[in-house]
């Protein structure tokens, strides 16, 4: 990089988001830290400038059109025009189908698509300006059918329609779209899905990590190495691909 560029990491207050923040960081971006709580977002942001590093946090709700719009606008004058941005921020409301109520339907729909799209909108501007965009999507081994997640199941698979038809529409500008389906990472919100299931995270993760060939679960950085690779200069031949980071070739 010639100059500092900057990147967008939403949903980064904690998690997978939050290890994907901290790698960009190390890798020289300077980087925008979005979460619904802007507050959630100081911790993140402080383990990065405390490192040596550029960060900025911003509270918005990504299925949102005028504060996804506002934010992005924000970090444009506050921290540099944005050339990366990583739709990470997501929920799950889980439930078998019978139980599914519309509400958590929607709920989830509007974070993973709604906010993909809302943030890929407000940002793209900036990408085709600067003739260099990369934007990775979070999608997930969920994408491929799991229980209990019609939903999010859903949403994840509608993100790699979304990552394929932007590769198309946007690669001729020098931007990328990838996408990335994480299989079990250890984060707060397995952690709660165990909790939900009534069992301890330890056997839950036990329990996951016999199913996995390499033998064990993922770490948030992980994901992280993967998202750099992607955003890297050097991967602008890589278009419109969906990478599972999942231990093995299955769910």
């Amino acid at each position: 990089m010639t100059e500092q560029r900057t990147a967008i990491v939403t949903g980064a207050a904690r998690g997978i988001g939050a290890g994907i923040a901290l790698r960009l960081a190390s890798d020289g971006y300077a980087v925008a830290v979005l979460d619904l709580d802007e507050a959630a977002c100081a911790t993140t942001v402080d383990k990065i400038i405390a490192a040596g590093g550029k960060a900025l946090a911003v509270g918005v709700d990504v299925a949102d059109e005028p504060g996804t719009q506002a934010a992005v606008e924000r970090i444009a004058t506050e921290l540099g025009a944005p050339t990366i941005l990583v739709n990470n921020a997501g929920i799950t409301r889980d439930n078998l189908l019978f139980k599914l109520t519309v509400q958590d339907w929607d709920m989830v729909m509007n974070v993973h698509l709604r906010g993909s799209f809302l943030m890929s909108k407000a940002a793209q501007k900036y990408m085709t300006e600067a003739k260099f965009g990369r934007i990775v999507n979070l999608s997930s081994t969920s994408a491929l059918g799991n229980r209990g997640q019609a939903n999010y199941a859903a949403a994840k698979a509608g993100l790699q329609g979304f990552t394929k038809t932007l590769a198309i529409e946007l690669g001729k500008y020098g931007i990328t779209t990838n996408a990335i389906a994480p299989g079990f990472i250890e984060t707060e919100m397995t952690a709660a899905t165990a909790e939900r299931m009534g069992i301890s995270f330890d056997d839950f993760k036990a329990g996951a990590s016999k199913a996995i060939p390499v033998g064990h679960i993922g770490k948030p950085d992980d994901i992280a190495h993967a998202v750099s690779f992607f955003v890297s200069e050097g991967a602008g031949f890589v278009n419109g691909q969906v990478l599972y980071v999942a231990g093995g070739p299955k769910a």
